[in-house]
C-alpha cells in the first residue's frame, strides 16, 4: 500500500495538483470520451448523462487500457450510478467514485435476491473542470493508494524507460 506514497515525492505534489488542459468541451461532448496524459499519467475522460468524469486509463485488474469502443458502449446505470464495464473482466466500475460493484446473494435470506455491493474504490478518479469551453483534469490525491495506481505507475515507468 505504501508503494505509491514513495513514488510521488513531496516536492512534486504541487506540480501534479495543477489542472491540465485535455480538450475542448464541445469536442469531448461530441465524442463522449477521450484520453489524455495528465502529469505523465494516462486518463480517460467520459461525458455521460450531462457530466464529465475522469479515471485512470488502465484497469485496476490488469495492465489493459479501459478505453475502447466496446468499453464505451457498455456505460450503464447500475444501482443508480453510471458505470463503465471492463470488456475483458466484466468488472463494473462507477464513473464518479471508481468503486468496483458486484452482485451478492445472501444464502440465509429466503428470497435470495441479488443486491449490488461495493468492493470499495479500486479505480482512481480525477477532478474535471470546465472553464470557458476548455476541459481540464486535476489528478486526485496520489497519497491515498488505489489499485489502479499500480498499473498507472508501471506503465508510466515503462514509457520513461523507453525514452
Amino acid at each position: 500500500i505504501n508503494l505509491i506514497c514513495n513514488m510521488v515525492k513531496p516536492s512534486k505534489r504541487k506540480d501534479v495538483s495543477n489542472p491540465v488542459y485535455v480538450g475542448r468541451e464541445e469536442d469531448i461532448k461530441r465524442l463522449q470520451r477521450t484520453t489524455a496524459t495528465v502529469h505523465e499519467r494516462q486518463v480517460v475522460i467520459f461525458y455521460h448523462g450531462g457530466h464529465f468524469y475522469a479515471l485512470d486509463c488502465r484497469c485496476y485488474r490488469k495492465n489493459l487500457k479501459m478505453i475502447c469502443i466496446e468499453t464505451y458502449r457498455t456505460i450503464k446505470d447500475i444501482n443508480g450510478q453510471p458505470c463503465i464495464i471492463c470488456p475483458w473482466h466484466k468488472y463494473k466500475i462507477t464513473l464518479n467514485t471508481g468503486e468496483g460493484l458486484y452482485q451478492a446473494i445472501n444464502p440465509k435470506e429466503p428470497s435470495a435476491v441479488p443486491k449490488w455491493k461495493s468492493k470499495g474504490a479500486k479505480q482512481r478518479t480525477h477532478r474535471v473542470t470546465v472553464d470557458n469551453g476548455n476541459v481540464y483534469v486535476t489528478l486526485s490525491d496520489l497519497m491515498e493508494y488505489k489499485e489502479s495506481d499500480y498499473y498507472a505507475e508501471k506503465y508510466k515507468t515503462e514509457k520513461m524507460a523507453e525514452k
